[in-house]
């Protein structure tokens, strides 16, 4: 589930030119491209072939990475086994980078000031050099990497029984994609590979299914909202938008790597070591009462929403509704922040009691600092693994802020896209009608959604109708004498009307067919 959404957004200007919008953006929340060169020095000393020696060799063993097809680097992996009982043994593996990222390193220094990579619309601005993320931290098919594995035992009933962990060397035999670990699912995708081959894809996929369910059954939240990738030509333009699938296959993976990362904050966090875990707090009871009001005026029933099931059960009820997306963003904004701490663990929105973050070091730093307190309580024990509170509390404060600063880049440079669309639109007097679906009534207009493009704007009553607009207080709807009216979730064709790039800011116009005369 996305864990947080903050609308407290300060946007950047956009560019000179559209090919200059990413720039923008980048100087705006101080991103650094290029790395120092003491950084630099020491990526391209980083051996380029693994030493085995006194780790688990899981080299004969079929693992198998799943990412986009656009993934340029690979740091988690996938196994699975039986035991004796017939017990499923799911091995998570991950790149071992604390062996390559030393700490006090430049290497380190650098990766912590960062802390997280960020995910522009046209680049990557990687927290580690590509020499380490792309390279010799890449799980790649076919090649010997060093990683540190996680070992779940679960029985029939989809209980972790037990769970072990170990620094290990393994050889990916398989880079499925999201596409193709789907068709396997269906039935598609047979004859590629052994068949002993698909069916652990399967068998990892059922099990995934199954800690979905019981997640969910105790109040997990199922919040996914379709994300759109844009797409640029080789000027920045936008050309377009194409939302990303949630499907089975997304989901195998990430139930896998939660429950990674729960049995590594759980092994660590009860034997008395503190870690910088991630906190999901319950949301407030004042933004509960806020949430249930908005729903109420959108034609949703919520109820006791302050018991996580009854909360779960609203989910189920609103994904029905053509207001979804508006529904999803409402939710998530009553959230509190998901963040890294110190001295606090519980994962709210995912139902945890214990949970970190492990499994993304390539890419995050907390997941680095915890593989090396896990590595330090494997060789020496709970003191050897503890870290001085005042430094975990100086990570957690830092690591947080920078991800918020990441999420908010990537999501400006997208508006930004996105209006730049509109206004070529505008000024180029190309009108295009879009379904949209009215999410909000106000007096002065009505609020729309355009699920096209993600984009929500103002509908002004003065082109809603030529008559008298009246706003109805008592049920939120807007109406004009002869039969029009508004209200959530009434759907209508609209088109740009005004672009206002410093407010970020999209008015639209009802077409001639949606407009009440």
């Amino acid at each position: 589930m996305r864990e947080t959404f903050d609308d407290r957004t300060l946007f950047p200007p956009p560019g000179k030119t559209p090919g200059e919008d990413t720039a923008s953006v980048m100087k705006f929340y101080g991103l650094q491209k290029n790395f120092p060169a003491e950084v630099m020095a020491e990526a391209r000393k980083v051996p380029r072939t693994v030493d085995v020696r006194g780790r688990l060799d899981l080299r004969k063993k079929f693992i198998f990475t799943c990412d986009p097809v656009t993934a340029k680097d690979y740091d988690d992996a996938l196994s699975l086994e039986t035991d004796r009982k017939g017990n499923r043994i799911l091995g998570v593996h991950i790149a071992d980078v604390s062996h390559y990222v030393k700490p006090g390193s430049a290497l380190d220094r650098e990766a912590f000031r960062r802390s997280t990579s960020v995910y522009l619309a046209d680049r990557v601005v990687p927290m580690l050099p590509q020499e380490l993320s792309n390279g010799i931290c890449s799980l790649v098919p076919g090649e010997d990497r060093l990683a540190f594995s996680v070992f779940m035992t679960f029985n029939k009933a989809g209980e972790m029984t037990k769970r072990t962990f170990a620094k290990s060397v393994i050889r990916s035999r398989a880079r499925f994609t999201y596409e193709q670990v789907m068709s396997i699912i269906s039935g598609g995708m047979r004859g590629a590979r052994g068949s002993k081959d698909l069916k652990t894809v399967i068998a990892i996929h059922e099990l995934a299914q199954q800690l979905r369910s019981k997640r969910f059954a105790v109040g997990a939240l199922d919040i996914n909202i379709p994300e759109a990738e844009v797409l640029l030509d080789s000027n920045g333009d936008m050309m377009g938008l194409v939302t990303r699938p949630y499907d089975e296959s997304h989901q195998m993976v990430e139930e896998c790597m939660v429950a990674a990362n729960e049995a590594v904050a759980r092994e660590l966090w009860t034997k008395g070591v503190h870690i910088l875990a991630r906190l999901h707090e319950p949301p407030e009871d004042e933004k509960l009462i806020t949430l249930r009001a908005e729903l109420r005026g959108m034609g949703i029933k919520a109820g006791n929403i302050t018991n996580p099931k009854v909360f779960s059960q609203m989910l189920k009820t609103i994904r029905q509704s053509p207001l979804y997306p508006t529904m999803a963003v409402m939710v998530l904004r009553s959230m509190k922040r998901a963040v890294y701490d110190a001295s606090r663990i519980g994962h709210f929105g995912l139902s945890k009691q214990y949970y970190a973050h492990f499994t993304s070091p390539i890419r995050r730093y907390p997941d680095l600092t915890l593989h090396r307190q896990l590595a330090a309580y494997l060789e020496k024990g709970i003191k050897g693994a503890r870290v001085p509170q005042p430094i975990l509390e100086k990570w957690a404060v830092h690591t947080s802020e920078m991800e918020a600063v990441a999420a908010d880049a990537e999501r400006s440079l997208v508006e930004i896209k996105k209006f730049r669309l509109l206004e070529e639109q505008l000024s180029s007097r190309q009108i295009i009608d879009y379904d949209a679906v009215v999410s909000r009534c106000m007096p002065f207009g009505c609020f729309v959604e355009i699920p096209e493009l993600a984009v929500s704007g103002l509908v002004h009553i003065s082109v809603l109708s030529r008559k008298y607009v009246r706003y109805n207080e008592s049920d939120g709807s807007l109406s004009a004498p002869g039969g029009g009216s508004w209200r959530p979730g009434t759907t209508m064709k609209v088109h740009v009307a005004k672009v206002d790039f410093g407010q970020m800011r999209v008015d639209f116009a009802p077409c001639s067919s949606s407009r009440y005369r």
